[in-house]
């Protein structure tokens, strides 16, 4: 097994930023740099200003300039050996198989469904410190996101460069996302533009639910009818901003709840859905176009609907 060689920091050590990590959040730095230091560790000396950026405190958010200067105080970095993660066989597999699109700076994966983009919430790992691991680089960085059970195409940036152009595109709407989705019901033809805003409320239990509220953040979604089932319709949903569940919360907005939605459908649906095979959210980002950042070139990617989607399809129509 290899062995990850690590920098001494058993004394106060300063380290500073060079251009190609600019943009990046703190946190996300200092789990690369600090390998083998417990997550929460890492959250604890940065919430405490142990951690100090050009003299100054700073919070996990922040994202880091070039020529800015870390204080790193004195903290034990175990050596692990780079599998310290203990990536099974069969998501290395899965990952390795699920590149759609790879050049200069930037890879286009196939998420699979039920696996969350990144950890937390009582996770050890997701899909960005899989693919760290597996690719042996730790740069690795989501540049954007999807909900743990949507599948389909997500932006993996490889050079910080290519991170900061693809987020300019994605604030100025250049980036096209399409997402593929079955809502339950017939979908209501004055629907076919969804502008709702949207807030993030937290339940007793802790949970948290997006809901359509005039004082949340103005949200646009577009939606085109692929097909219509008796019980079901086929959409083409493609969301203009990017908020949490957007494209969820705006479907139960239209009355027609997204087949498989254990947060925000409706269970007699779900049931049925069930019945026909589902076992997930039916919604997959199914196509992706953007400008490469190395050629100046628009480029399309296509993820075909998973085999488990299209069986729920086939019953539908028989």
């Amino acid at each position: 097994m290899r062995k990850h060689i690590v920098a001494d920091f058993s004394r106060v050590s300063s380290v500073e930023i060079d251009g190609e990590r600019s943009g990046q959040r703190i946190d996300n730095y200092l789990l690369g740099l600090l390998k083998g230091v417990p997550r929460s560790r890492i959250y604890r000396i940065i919430r405490k200003g142990e951690i100090r950026v050009n003299k100054k405190r700073v919070q996990a958010h922040y994202k880091l300039q070039a020529g800015d200067l870390i204080r790193v105080p004195p903290i034990r970095v175990a050596n692990v050996d780079d599998s310290g993660l203990h990536i099974g066989p069969g998501l290395e597999k899965v990952l390795r198989g699920a590149v759609l699109h790879q050049e200069e700076g930037l890879l286009v994966l196939n998420k699979p469904a039920g696996l969350a983009v990144h950890g937390g919430s009582g996770l050890n790992y997701g899909l960005i410190e899989a693919l760290r691991e597996i690719h042996s680089d730790p740069g690795l960085e989501l540049i954007h996101r999807l909900d743990r059970e949507t599948s389909g195409c997500l932006l993996i940036a490889r050079k910080r460069s290519a991170l900061r152009s693809l987020h300019a595109d994605l604030r100025e709407g250049r980036v096209d996302k399409f997402y593929t989705a079955l809502a339950a019901g017939r979908w209501p033809g004055k629907f076919e533009e969804i502008r709702a805003p949207l807030l993030k409320n937290h339940l007793a239990s802790g949970e948290r639910m997006v809901v359509v509220h005039k004082e949340g953040k103005m949200s646009h979604t577009r939606f085109r009818v692929l097909k219509r089932y008796p019980q079901a319709t086929l959409l083409e949903a493609s969301p203009v901003t990017g908020r949490t569940h957007q494209i969820r919360v705006h479907a139960r907005f239209a009355g027609c709840p997204l087949a498989g939605d254990s947060k925000y459908g409706n269970d007699d649906d779900n049931r049925q859905f069930k019945a026909l095979g589902l076992r997930r959210l039916f919604l997959h980002a199914s196509r992706l176009g953007f400008v490469s950042p190395a050629s100046s070139e628009a480029v399309e990617v296509i993820a075909p609907l998973p085999p488990e989607l299209e069986n729920v399809l086939e019953k539908l129509d028989s």
